[in-house]
């Protein structure tokens, strides 16, 4: 027996938004856009993610990139680590050569200090940033190696997100 048109539209109605709904985002893009707030940033070195927290909640997590040498504490200028513990990003860099980029307050005192003890400078201009020119080929594969000179790096629409949900101030903690 064959449907009559009137079911068929009555059927198509009724599982439309449905459909529609399994290859939608939750909530708008330009709304969750412009309502994502982080007020801690966390990067697990490790699992090579960095994750915006508001209110102690994970709102977002993103897949990284990191210095070329990521094991360990960044010590000195040019080891091609990216440093662990606690910082604030105190920068927004609304032009850079990796696309826009946050800046992290690296090094810190202690920073300075452990290297002052060793006779080498600690370095600096550590950042969350994007994509430079040479890097745009690779995409969301950037994150499949380690390739900053010490810095985390995501996407450009990504670094686009985070520059905006992240105000200057923020803590960012860096884990092994």
């Amino acid at each position: 027996m064959k449907p009559s048109p009137s079911r068929l539209v009555a059927a198509v109605a009724v599982l439309l938004p449905f459909a529609l709904a399994a290859f939608l985002p939750v909530g708008s893009a330009v709304a969750s856009k412009q309502s994502l707030r982080a007020d801690k940033v966390v990067v697990i070195k490790h699992k090579r993610i960095l994750q915006l927290l508001w209110k102690g909640r994970v709102v977002r997590t993103y897949k990284v990139a990191l210095g070329g040498n990521p094991k360990g504490h960044k010590v000195k200028e040019g080891d091609s680590r990216t440093p662990e513990g606690t910082y604030v990003i105190d920068r927004h860099f609304p032009k850079s050569s990796f696309h826009k980029a946050l800046h992290i307050n690296y090094p810190s005192d202690e920073d300075k200090e452990r290297a002052s003890k060793k006779g080498v400078d600690p370095g600096g201009q550590i950042e969350i940033h994007g994509l430079g020119p040479s890097m745009l080929w690779a995409g969301a594969l950037h994150s499949k190696w380690d390739w900053t000179a010490g810095c985390i790096a995501v996407t450009n629409s990504e670094i686009e997100e985070i520059y905006r949900a992240v105000p200057d101030g923020t803590p960012i903690e860096i884990k092994p």
